[in-house]
């Protein structure tokens, strides 16, 4: 019994020895197939997650669209010209009293401004002179025409008194029109001139003050200018390409910057026809009626005008690059490569850019990722 068993016990520990290395190799075999199918498994995952990134360059065709263009116009408001008036002195003086300020809305016969001149009791001296005058030569001429009709003065006398007449009725005329223009009236004594507006409207500027010595009108500055601003202009740069859409009589919509929530339409009343060489444009001019003075001078606006409606390229705004006053987009040929080519752009806008030459309808090109291609020199 001890041998069979002693016996056993060594089949077991020699059967056992050779059992657990066959183990091992087993498990070993197992592990390295589980670690190659786990490698594989890792790359068709990987594969998976390749498959569904989206790329980085996308690519769109260029289609064929009827647009109707809309030019944007800058521009500004301005008085009528024909309606501002710029207030001078009369005669020389002293300004001795202002009576508006700038924004001030002022009636026709408004006083402006009182100056004390020498020069308008002068005036007003030679008008008593000459009234005076006048009177002594009218009643010579009186007496005379009694003399000749009862043959006591010969008629050469006769008419030198009533030449006489006529001269002195002449200086009393000229006399009186002074005193019109300088506003003052024969029956009053004062050495004053009060400068009266001509019309409505609004003070836009003042150039003088109280107590400056105010020169005649040969050589004066003007102590008030006065606009009617129930009329205004609209006044805007239009560069030559957009000529053909601004003849006169085109309709157009005007917007300012100040009331965004508004605005007003109108008609071109004058195109220029003279190009400014610096900027290239020309000005364009709509009048609008501004009864409530909404439209103030100097505010910026904008004249928009409405184009011809034509069939023109449209590309994603996106696909769109620019290289200083360029602009190219990156195009996908048949073969596969890109193309890196310039266009002209008539109109671009947040999501679409229409293209006036480049391009043809159908061709592709690249809306997202044209830097990369742009960067690598759109070789392929």
């Amino acid at each position: 019994m001890r041998k069979k068993i002693t016996g056993y016990r060594g089949q077991v520990t020699g059967g056992g020895g050779h059992t657990f290395l066959g183990l091992a190799k087993s498990l070993a075999t197992i592990a390295l197939v589980g670690s190659l199918l786990a490698c594989g498994g890792g790359s068709d995952a990987q594969r998976q997650t390749s498959g569904t990134e989206q790329s980085p360059v996308q690519l769109a065709q260029v289609s064929l669209e009827s647009v109707q263009n809309e030019v944007a116009v800058p521009a500004k408001v301005q008085p009528d010209p024909e309606r501002v008036v710029h207030i001078y002195p009369p005669v020389s003086g002293r300004l001795i009293s202002l009576n508006v300020r700038p924004g001030d809305s002022i009636k026709a016969g408004q006083t402006v401004a009182i100056i004390e001149s020498s020069e308008a009791a002068s005036a007003r001296a030679d008008y008593d002179k000459s009234r005076i005058e006048a009177q002594r030569s009218a009643q010579a001429e009186r007496r005379a025409t009694l003399l000749l009709q009862h043959e006591a003065m010969s008629q050469k006398d006769y008419e030198d008194v009533k030449a006489q007449a006529e001269s002195a009725k002449s200086d009393l005329v000229r006399t009186e029109q002074r005193l019109r223009m300088l506003g003052l009236s024969g029956s009053d004594a004062s050495d004053r001139v009060a400068i009266k507006s001509p019309r409505n409207g609004v003070v836009t500027e003042i150039g003088a003050a109280n107590g400056e010595l105010s020169k005649s009108l040969d050589n004066a500055n003007s102590i008030a200018t006065i606009a009617d601003l129930s009329s205004v202009w609209i006044v805007g740069d239009l560069y030559e390409k957009d000529l053909s859409l601004a003849a006169r009589g085109t309709p157009a919509k005007i917007t300012l910057g100040a009331l965004p929530d508004r605005n007003w339409s109108g008609t071109i009343s004058n195109v220029s026809d003279v190009l400014d060489p610096t900027t290239r444009t020309l000005k364009i001019r709509v009048v609008l009626p501004n009864p409530a003075h909404q439209l103030k001078p100097e505010m910026f606006a904008t004249i928009r005008l409405v184009g011809r409606r034509q069939q023109l390229m449209t590309v994603p705004t996106t696909a769109v690059l620019r290289e200083g006053n360029n602009a190219f987009v990156i195009v996908k040929k048949p073969d596969g490569t890109y193309e890196k080519r310039s266009v002209t752009i008539a109109d671009s806008q947040s999501d679409k850019t229409e293209i006036a030459s480049g391009l043809r309808p159908g061709e592709t090109i690249v809306t997202s990722g044209a830097e990369l291609l742009r960067d690598e020199g759109a070789g392929s």
